[in-house]
């Protein structure tokens, strides 16, 4: 989930390079709907999201008995060694700052899932 239209284009891009089925979305409202519908192999969340932050969307994912086993990985420019920080704490498996390096997001990707 990302809130730059142009970013999810290229996160997109990349991952369907390297084989994974995407399902994009455009708010915590949506994630929810989707993530109850069927369960990704990971979800790669931005920090600033329309309504609810990405850290609040990463906690809910995380406390969710449904959904807590879901990797999760922040992508964003806020990418402090706090925000990074408050991401681990509230459950996100990795984080990693935009702009999106390829084969830094295929790494930490591929510690997650398989193709």
């Amino acid at each position: 989930m990302e809130d730059s239209v142009t970013e999810t284009q290229v996160l997109t891009r990349y991952l369907r390079q390297a084989g994974f089925n995407v399902v994009s979305v455009t708010s915590g409202e949506e994630a929810h709907i989707k993530l109850q519908a069927k369960k990704p192999d990971l979800v790669i969340l931005d920090v600033i999201l329309p309504g609810q932050s990405g850290f609040e969307l990463c906690r809910e994912i995380k406390t969710n008995i449904d959904t807590k086993k879901i990797p999760v990985v922040m992508c964003s420019t806020k990418g402090t060694d706090a925000d990074k920080l408050w991401g681990s704490m509230l459950g996100a498996d990795a984080y990693i700052s935009k702009p999106v390096d390829q084969q830094e997001l295929m790494k930490i990707i591929n510690k997650f899932t398989l193709v």
